[in-house]
């Protein structure tokens, strides 16, 4: 009850700051954004903040950190873990109407964007000056700059050019007790402590970034691709091998398994070799010379390692072609089944025939069908988990495989997220991973942040435990300067 009238009051002080208009308090308008794209959790939030600037976001967050409310960031709703899922008594604040491209510096091969901002749009604005930014999810097209640095995203090039940590030198964030905070710059590398590698991947629930600084990425001088079909996914992964093995850091190596080229065809019809027990798409770039010698070598490992079928393009307009199975997949396995579950986990590379073969056994096991589509050259798996929920029994046991894919990876020596964040989804999964000692550092951090846990919470930690109610501490008190260490801030 507390915790409504608190929201009653933020709800109040908000219209009153900030104009009926930019708030959204009737319920049926409020379930639009009950959920991000793992559609499987949802909670209708208590309200609806469309933020039109930073100012917007710093003064909703004073409210609810005043009243104790918890609230939650949201760019384009596109993130796979759960990790923008409202709070029903909270505030969710959205930030999708922060779009502004501030600055491309070209000298300093620097950006300044709004959170609100598109992967593509950032790209697209760079071109004419010969960069681009790297960083590419498949949701590229919709997803927002401010949810990458979130969960710290990757995409298919993360193999060359890193994550969007890599990528990342600056942000603007209001913290949740709404002080308003720089950190790094357009510098490549600020004194004193890495906040900001802390910050990305911090899943909203160290405060709200409402600027972020990227680097740009030079235009490569040309880019080869190219499509190999394979009897199955051991050939496919010995080929990566092979190719990674040379010293060969190819641009993109993704691969699909005869079930994900299934539901693509059905998609998009992208006419991936007929018969294909896997597909290898690879990529290079750079200078000219050095992409066709390793060119070269690439295609040498692929028939050497079974390769019945090569399709090199020719133009910009093949190569999409070829991408455009792949970056369809995940939505495209909507055509070959009415439900699915989107996994997300990390192992070594050479482990990947092993895995491989083990999932398939879980599947068989249980009745389960499993499409395999992911990041081949550093072993980041998105085993899509088919089921039909209108079946009694099936999305459970969809549920048992998806968990038990994460302790293959954990076993092999990998992580249960690549780029898709923990979220709500994988909360459950980080006592697997991390010992308790582990789980407390990281909540100390947390609290350092936000004493009064309102901001996202529920999110990454299994339980959702107040920093105040750890043992000898006060509700409120600041964990650093109880252990007698200054503010962060």
């Amino acid at each position: 009850m507390g915790q409504q009238q608190g929201l009653g009051r933020v709800t109040q002080a908000l219209t009153e700051r900030l104009g009926a208009g930019r708030l959204i308090t009737d319920p049926l308008a409020r379930s639009t954004y009950e959920c991000d794209g793992l559609a499987n959790h949802k909670a209708v939030p208590g309200l609806v903040v469309l933020a039109e600037s930073p100012d917007d976001i710093a003064v909703t967050v004073r409210e609810c950190a005043r009243e104790g409310v918890p609230f939650v960031a949201r760019g384009s709703g596109t993130g796979l873990s759960g990790g923008a899922l409202p709070h029903t008594d909270g505030v969710l604040i959205v930030t999708s109407r922060l779009r502004e491209i501030v600055d491309i510096d070209v000298a300093a091969q620097r950006a300044v964007v709004q959170p609100g901002v598109i992967n593509l749009q950032l790209t697209k604005a760079a071109t004419p000056h010969g960069y681009y930014f790297a960083p590419d999810p498949s949701s590229q097209q919709v997803c927002s700059i401010g949810g990458n640095l979130a969960e710290n995203s990757g995409g298919a090039h993360c193999l060359k050019y890193g994550f969007t940590v890599h990528h990342i030198t600056g942000a603007q964030v209001v913290t949740p007790v709404g002080d308003v905070v720089d950190i790094g710059g357009k510098a490549p590398d600020p004194p004193g402590y890495d906040l900001l590698s802390m910050l990305v991947g911090s899943e909203g629930t160290l405060g709200v970034v409402t600027s972020i600084t990227v680097k740009l990425t030079r235009l490569p001088q040309t880019v080869r691709c190219l499509l190999a079909g394979f009897p199955d996914t051991d050939s496919a992964g010995a080929a990566t091998s092979a190719i990674i093995g040379s010293g060969c850091i190819p641009a993109a190596i993704e691969m699909m398994d005869t079930l994900a080229i299934e539901a693509a065809e059905a998609a998009v019809a992208c006419n991936y070799p007929a018969g294909a027990g896997a597909v290898l798409v690879v990529e290079l770039d750079g200078p000219a010379a050095q992409v066709e010698a390793q060119f070269a070598q690439v295609e040498a490992f692929c028939r050497e390692h079974g390769a019945f079928e090569l399709r090199v393009a020719a133009d910009e307009t093949e190569r999409a072609l070829i991408w455009r199975g792949r970056k369809s997949a995940f939505a495209a396995v909507g055509r070959i089944s009415p439900d699915y579950l989107v996994q997300d986990g990390v192992i070594p590379r050479t482990a990947l025939p092993e895995v491989l073969h083990a999932i398939a056994e879980l599947g068989r096991e249980r009745g389960v069908r499993v499409a395999n589509v992911f990041h081949a050259g550093d072993g980041n798996l998105h085993p899509l988990v088919l089921f039909d929920g209108d079946v009694p029994g099936e999305e459970e046991r969809a549920e048992e495989v998806s968990g038990a894919i994460l302790d293959l990876c954990i076993s092999h020596g990998g992580s249960i997220t690549g780029e898709h964040g923990v979220g709500s989804d994988k909360a459950k999964y980080m006592p697997r991973m991390f010992s308790d000692a582990d789980l407390d550092t990281m909540q100390m951090v947390r609290c350092a942040f936000d004493p009064d846990s309102i901001s996202n919470p529920g999110k990454i930690f299994p339980t959702p435990r107040l920093c105040g109610e750890r043992p000898g501490r006060h509700r409120g008190a600041h964990p650093l300067a109880q252990a007698g260490i200054a503010e962060v801030f």
